[in-house]
């Protein structure tokens, strides 16, 4: 009977353990040098957007979350929309580029 109670409070234990476990964990933490803020992966990524003298940086929006890149706005051509992907693309700390990007 004692070693019972004994197992039952060991299975307590881990279910308490299993339970306080399904919530948000923390971060793993990333290689040296290669933990990027989405703010700085947005600004390499709209600085490289508008160094490309057929796209207008302005009119192209960018947002990054966890390093998936998502863009919008509107382009002349079909070629600048994928000239736009490509450039995002290129970017360190790019996961995923989703475009929403559509003609004028």
């Amino acid at each position: 009977m004692r070693g019972n109670t004994h197992f039952s409070r060991f299975i307590g234990a881990l279910l308490a353990l299993a339970v306080s476990g399904c919530g948000s964990s923390p971060p793993q933490p990333e290689p040296l040098g290669e933990c990027f803020d989405d703010s700085v992966v947005t600004a390499r990524i709209t600085t490289a957007i508008s160094e490309e003298p057929t796209l207008k940086a302005a009119e192209i929006k960018v947002r990054t979350v966890n390093g998936v890149v998502q863009l919008s706005g509107f382009t002349d051509t079909q070629e600048n929309i994928y000239k736009a992907v490509v450039v995002a693309r290129r970017v360190r700390g790019v996961t995923y580029v989703g475009n929403d990007l559509r003609l004028r």
